[in-house]
């Protein structure tokens, strides 16, 4: 057992080194989305009669529940837990995913891990480092979380960060698998993202029918089960051992995997062939690779504008009278200071816009970098020694990258119009008059790309600072000129609001096209990656 773990120190330091500047802004991500509700929540609940008029609005209103999932206290410790955990886990397992994957198949798939191999490296070492430094990443988070709850109450801080750190390992094991699984180290991201999302609608669909959260599709999802360690409201320490046996579970299963292959294989192989027919293009080869990531991302933009198309009138239910909730939801939706009900169903719809807009920016951000993974993953050279230049290369992912973009969008607009149930021209209207600053978004990951791709990677932190200045800048108050920041507040909030003026799209727009532009010439210039 120790040769099979030779080594296993000496790349831990290397993966750390290495994600010296990813993991830290991960985990501090996940933390301060849980550290910064304590101070707005009591703002908006101040009042022991407020937090009960929420309990008894979300036992009533299902739609919500499936969004944020049931309150089982009303303490700002335990509205903390309700509001920021499900999400908190949620970032966590994508966190974890990345961070194995990257040490694991993306190692082999560059070929790097071949070499580390032929030294004094055991079998098990590059798994276990990739998970070690996983594990690292999860603790400093749950660390952080504990810390600055603490005040709020010592068990409930330890049992919320140790759930949310536990959820992140638990996805970092199923990543395991999927490494092992799978060829390339997007299929993996892909399959372990796609049960990460499977464990949000399991979770949502259960908590929408049972109040208390008793349903059993949400005891079969391991985000329900971070909801059931009830941090702050009468803690359940005996949840986190399911949570331990489940991940005991798969890495056994990802160590005998591992086990039973050679390096750089896998278990469901990539079909090859050639390029023919419809795949006789450039453009043609860009969309067969990324349909599959597009197809999921339409449908699940579509189910998420219904759901909160839906939770319109629910929402403006919840906010009642509460003049603190009015006013951040009026802000994030663009419609301060103006007043009535139809007016706040309108700044919602704004900000649900908004929001969807801003998630779509990772998806831009992903359809990009594909030209960084073909290229890194030396499956660009090959095709560009034929009769294939690099403008018709690149220009083929980014039309389905721009053009995908567009298309997530109409269908999120689309599905807003239909759970509300009206004026889905409007709704369509708001979530596309996002679409300019996505593609800024979008266009300076293709400058990264291609104009220094070592740092291209860093485009997943501009479309996280923007998600992060949308989701808790208006709530916790900051300065515009802070949240001007984001390319997002430039743009009008539709529906409703003040009348559009086409200045800020036509800006927007024309900065797009200027860094695209500037990254094709980069690009033509530059030596490929080696």
């Amino acid at each position: 057992m120790n040769n099979q773990l030779a080594g296993t120190g000496a790349l831990l330091r290397l993966a750390l080194r290495r994600d010296r500047v990813m993991a830290p802004v991960w985990t501090l991500v996940v933390a301060m989305l849980v550290l910064s509700l304590p101070g707005s929540l009591e703002s908006v609940y101040g009042t022991v009669a407020e937090r009960e008029r929420l309990l008894a609005t979300m036992t009533a209103n299902g739609s919500l529940r499936a969004l944020y999932g049931p309150v089982f206290g009303d303490s700002i410790g335990a509205l903390t837990a309700w509001r920021g955990g499900v999400f908190a886990g949620l970032l966590a397992g994508v966190m974890s995913l990345v961070i194995v994957v990257r040490h694991t198949r993306e190692e082999e798939e560059s070929g790097r891990q071949e070499l580390l191999s032929a030294a004094m490296v055991g079998r098990r070492a590059p798994l276990t480092a990739a998970l070690l430094a996983a594990l690292t990443a999860n603790a400093a988070a749950a660390l952080l979380v504990t810390a600055g709850l603490a005040g709020r109450g010592a068990a409930g801080a330890l049992a919320l960060g140790l759930g949310i750190g536990a959820t992140g390992m638990l996805f970092a094991a199923l990543a395991a698998i999927a490494a092992q699984l799978t060829e390339s180290a997007r299929l993996a991201k892909g399959l372990t993202g796609a049960f990460i999302g499977a464990a949000f609608v399991l979770r949502a669909a259960g908590d929408a029918g049972a109040p208390d959260g008793g349903s059993a599709l949400t005891w079969i999802s391991p985000l329900g089960w971070l909801e059931h360690v009830r941090a702050f409201a009468a803690e359940r320490w005996w949840v986190l051992a399911l949570f331990a046996a489940a991940s005991a579970a798969q890495l056994a299963a990802a160590y005998a995997l591992a086990a039973r292959r050679d390096v750089g294989m896998s278990f469901l192989p990539a079909r090859p062939g050639p390029a023919r027919g419809r795949l006789g293009s450039a453009g043609a080869l860009a969309w067969r690779l990324q349909r599959g990531a597009l197809l999921g991302w339409s449908l699940g933009f579509l189910a998420a504008g219904v759901v909160f198309g839906g939770m319109t009138d629910g929402a403006t239910e919840l906010v009642g009278d509460n003049a603190r909730t009015r006013e951040i939801i009026e802000r994030m939706g663009g419609q301060a200071g103006q007043a009535g009900q139809g007016v706040l169903a309108d700044a919602f719809l704004a900000t649900m816009a908004g929001m969807l807009a801003m998630v779509a920016a990772l998806y831009i951000v992903s359809a990009v970098l594909r030209l960084s993974a073909e290229e890194s993953g030396q499956r660009a050279e090959p095709l560009l020694a034929n009769a294939v230049g690099r403008l018709r290369w690149a220009g083929g992912h980014l039309a389905v990258a721009f053009g995908g973009s567009a298309l997530i969008l109409l269908l999120a607009g689309l599905g807003l119009g239909i759970g509300h149930g009206e004026d889905i021209g409007g709704a369509v209207a708001a979530t596309l008059g996002q679409l300019p600053a996505v593609w800024v978004i979008g266009a300076l990951a293709a400058l990264l790309h291609g104009a220094v791709p070592r740092f291209a990677v860093a485009a997943w932190a501009v479309a996280g600072a923007a998600l992060a200045l949308g989701w808790v800048g208006p709530a916790l108050n900051l300065p515009q000129a802070v949240l001007d920041l984001s390319p997002f507040a430039h743009l009008p909030k539709l529906p409703g609001g003040q009348d559009p003026s086409w200045a800020p799209f036509v800006a927007l727009t024309a900065s797009a096209a200027a860094l695209l532009a500037a990254a094709l010439t980069a690009l033509r210039r530059r030596d490929l990656a080696a």
